[in-house]
C-alpha cells in the first residue's frame, strides 16, 4: 500500500508554496490536503472553539484530494487526520512557509503549531520554510531538499514525540551548502504597534518589530543559515526547562 500524506500550511490552501510541497511529494503516495481559507501566520497553536468550523471540496482526483476550512493550521491537522484521511497518515507536512521559521520564530509559526500537534498526537511531522516572504517566491531550490527529508522519513521514522523544523535558504539551490541539524537560537522579536489613523479619524494599530538575535554561534540554526545551509532543528512540544528543575526545587519543596 502506498504511504498516505497529509498536507496543511499556514498561508492558505491557494498559496504556492503548499502548490510546490504537493508537486514534490505526490510520487511518494496518496496525498490529502486540508488547509485554509484564510491565513493562518502568526496562530501558533491556536483552535477555533468559538464558531463552527465547516469544510469544502477543492479537488478530489486519484491519489490527491484537496480540502478547506475556514479554521487555524491546528484545526486543519485535526481534521484532516481525524476525518478526512481513509486512514492513519504515515506522514504529516506542514509548508511550504513563506518566511522564515528558525529560532523563536517556531512558538509564533502557524506552519509549525500544525506540525507540533500532530507530533504530539504521535504522527511523524516535518514543517518547511523558505526564508523568502513574497508570495511569488522561486520555491525550486525547496524542491530537491523536501524530497531528501521526506524519502529519509518515510523509510526511517522519527523519534517519538519529535517533529522536524526545516528552514531552507533563500538561494539557488546549486548555492546551498548541504544541511545541518541544529538547536534553536536563542532570540526574540522586540514587538511595537504603530498607532495610525484611519479615515474617519479613529486610532488603530498595527504591529511592528524588530528580530533581535545576537546567538548567531556554530552550531544554531540561525548560524546555519547565515552560512548557506539548511537548518533541521528537532523539535519537542516539551517547554520543561530541565537544567532549572533541580535548583527551584531547592528553593520551593519544602
Amino acid at each position: 500500500m502506498r504511504p498516505l500524506i497529509l498536507l496543511t500550511n499556514d498561508d492558505t490552501v491557494h498559496a504556492k508554496g503548499l502548490r510546490v510541497l504537493i508537486d514534490a511529494v505526490r510520487d511518494f503516495g496518496d496525498i490529502v490536503v486540508m488547509s485554509s481559507d484564510v491565513n493562518g501566520s502568526g496562530m501558533s497553536h491556536a483552535l477555533t472553539s468559538a464558531v463552527p468550523l465547516r469544510t469544502r471540496v477543492v479537488s478530489e482526483e486519484e491519489g490527491l484530494c484537496i480540502y478547506s476550512c475556514n479554521g487555524t493550521p491546528v484545526d486543519c491537522f485535526d481534521l484532516g487526520a481525524g476525518y478526512y484521511s481513509p486512514r492513519r497518515p504515515d506522514l504529516v507536512l506542514s509548508g511550504i512557509n513563506n518566511g522564515s521559521n528558525a529560532s523563536i520564530n517556531v512558538v509564533y509559526s502557524g506552519t509549525m503549531g500544525a506540525v507540533i500537534e500532530a507530533s504530539m498526537k504521535g504522527y511523524d511531522a516535518i514543517g518547511f520554510s523558505l526564508l523568502n516572504h513574497d508570495l511569488d517566491a522561486d520555491f525550486s531550490a525547496c524542491v530537491p531538499i523536501v524530497r531528501k527529508i521526506v524519502a529519509d522519513v518515510l523509510k526511517n521514522g522519527l523519534p517519538k514525540g519529535t517533529s522536524l523544523n526545516v528552514n531552507i535558504p533563500d538561494l539557488p539551490y546549486e548555492q546551498i551548502k548541504g544541511m545541518r541539524v541544529c538547536r534553536q537560537s536563542e532570540a526574540f522579536w522586540a514587538d511595537s504597534h504603530e498607532k495610525r489613523i484611519d479615515p474617519i479619524g479613529k486610532p488603530y494599530w498595527w504591529l511592528t518589530g524588530e528580530f533581535i538575535c545576537d546567538d548567531r554561534e556554530p552550531g544554531s540554526d540561525i548560524h546555519a543559515l547565515d552560512n548557506g545551509y539548511v537548518s533541521i532543528v528537532p523539535t519537542h512540544f516539551d517547554y520543561t526547562d530541565y537544567k532549572n528543575i533541580e535548583s527551584l526545587q531547592q528553593r520551593y519543596e519544602l
